[in-house]
Parts: structure tokens; C-alpha cells; sequence
């Protein structure tokens, strides 16, 4: 059974990350800023966040391909990687937008 608590979403880039997490049933998501691209910032954020096993991350997948997967997933994260082709945002929406959207 999942108990998922809070989705956390990743704009990856070579050399940084920008994070935005919701938390279920309270509202818009907040962009909590940008993070170098290496494995312990990442931990570090998520740790902030929450309980690994409550949250889901999800990430377009992009030149990175799925090494990030694979870290989330050895941290305890369940993550889901979007194929880029798959989704297009007619409004080139980035993750501060989404966060101040209401």
C-alpha cells in the first residue's frame, strides 16, 4: 500500500536541479530553489523534505538519462521518470510557475 505523502518534482540539468514538492490534499506546490546536480545535495533536500519512503520523485527524462533513477531508488525513493517526447507543456510552464499557480 502506498503512503505517499508528498510528490516531489525535479527540472534536472547537467549541473543543477530545480525542486518542487507538494504535499497531498494542502495545496499548490512550492519551489523550494536550486541544488547542484550531485548525489549528496540531493539527499540532503530530500532528507529536508521528508520520510524517503513517503514521497515519490519524478523527473523528465533528459541527458542524465536514468543514473538519478537509480540513486533515488537505492536512497529508499520511489521515483518515476518521465519520457520527454511523451508530455509537452503548450505553456512552457517551469516549476516556479506551476508553484505560484492557484
Amino acid at each position: 500500500m502506498d503512503n505517499i505523502t508528498k510528490y516531489v518534482a525535479l527540472d534536472v540539468s547537467k549541473e543543477k536541479i530545480a525542486v518542487a514538492v507538494a504535499d497531498e490534499g494542502q495545496g499548490p506546490a512550492r519551489y523550494l530553489g536550486e541544488i547542484p546536480n550531485q548525489v549528496e545535495y540531493i539527499r540532503k533536500v530530500l532528507r529536508k523534505i521528508g520520510d524517503f519512503s513517503q514521497m515519490e520523485v519524478c523527473y523528465e527524462a533528459g541527458p542524465s538519462g536514468y543514473v538519478l533513477k537509480r540513486q533515488l531508488e537505492s536512497m529508499g525513493v520511489k521515483c518515476i521518470v518521465v519520457d520527454r517526447h511523451s508530455y509537452r507543456n503548450s505553456r512552457g510552464t517551469g516549476l516556479r510557475q506551476i508553484s505560484e499557480m492557484r
